[in-house]
């Protein structure tokens, strides 16, 4: 069992690439050619170059926007001609041809291919949806490639993944793993809520979100790791709605005043009036004069006069 393989083409700008493709995705075994907002009109040039393809060509999938081309993929991979290698930049992060047919190679499900128009490739919020990118290593001085020579490099690199996945003579393959892309974007959006809620730096949020996005792309999580993983958000929900609570109840009983109030303590204390000693004072309940107890004589001293 091997992944549907969709090649979806974003704003071709010539229509004789698009035919090369369908040509291309017959030959490599790709089932679906989807063509997002096309620049130009499918002519006799798409179907003279398309050759053994034209069935492909002919049932290709017209989509108007980005959003409803790569609908019902459980992954999403783009192609970029630049690549940042391991730096910190995560948008244009990526792996090579052999590392995605290594990362797909035992699992089942539905993969886009995405490639983006012929001058200025996929804009940067298409290449943020991506779960995985593909960068086909060349000459640094040009590394661009045409339209129909990448498509037929990641195919070829695919297929060949594929035919040796299913030689006969090969030992048992291990665990078929299925593509779970519905689990995936449910966690990324129960993630992003958590990361409002805690009060991470509005900032680095999409950054962050990318960063888990590309790491399930390489990862490929199953079904029970991806309920285990939700089960974990869904915990860490249920404890800061919790201390939400706890905190509002706190709040509720320390008030002693009408609701939407703030309760002021005085700014000093009333002072307590001074008493001297031997002075009169009226601390009784009934305003009896107290004069305190009796003071004993005191010995006369030597010499001294009345």
């Amino acid at each position: 069992m091997s992944p549907s393989l969709d090649v979806v083409l974003v704003r071709p700008k010539e229509d004789g690439n698009v035919g090369a493709v369908a040509r291309l995705a017959r030959n490599f075994g790709a089932e679906r050619l989807v063509i997002v907002d096309p620049r130009a009109p499918i002519s006799t040039e798409a179907r003279r170059r398309a050759m053994g393809g034209i069935p492909i060509l002919q049932r290709a999938v017209r989509a108007a926007s980005f959003e409803e081309g790569v609908a019902g993929a459980d992954l999403v991979v783009g192609t970029t001609d630049l690549s940042t290698g391991r730096s910190t930049a995560f948008l244009r992060r990526s792996v090579s041809p052999e590392r995605l047919a290594e990362a797909i190679r035992w699992v089942d499900g539905r993969v886009a291919l995405l490639f983006g128009p012929e001058d200025n490739g996929l804009s940067r919020s298409e290449l943020a949806r991506c779960d995985l990118l593909v960068h086909i290593p060349a000459r640094r001085e040009f590394p661009t490639l045409n339209l129909s020579h990448a498509v037929a490099v990641v195919l070829y690199v695919l297929h060949r993944s594929r035919a040796v996945a299913a030689d006969p003579a090969s030992t048992p393959a291990p665990e078929l793993l299925t593509l779970r892309g519905r689990e995936k974007e449910i966690y990324l959006d129960r993630m992003a809520g958590l990361l409002r809620i805690t009060g991470y730096p509005a900032h680095k949020q999409r950054g962050l979100i990318l960063l888990v996005r590309r790491m399930m792309g390489r990862s490929t999580p199953t079904d029970s790791e991806y309920r285990m993983m939700l089960g974990f958000l869904r915990q860490v929900e249920r404890t800061l709605g919790q201390r939400s609570d706890v905190r509002k109840q706190g709040l509720a009983q320390s008030a002693r005043h009408r609701p939407g109030t703030v309760r002021r303590l005085p700014r000093r204390l009333p002072r307590r009036p001074r008493v001297r000693r031997g002075t009169r004072r009226t601390d009784r309940a009934d305003g009896e004069l107290d004069q305190g107890p009796p003071r004993a004589p005191q010995p006369r001293r030597a010499g001294e006069r009345r």
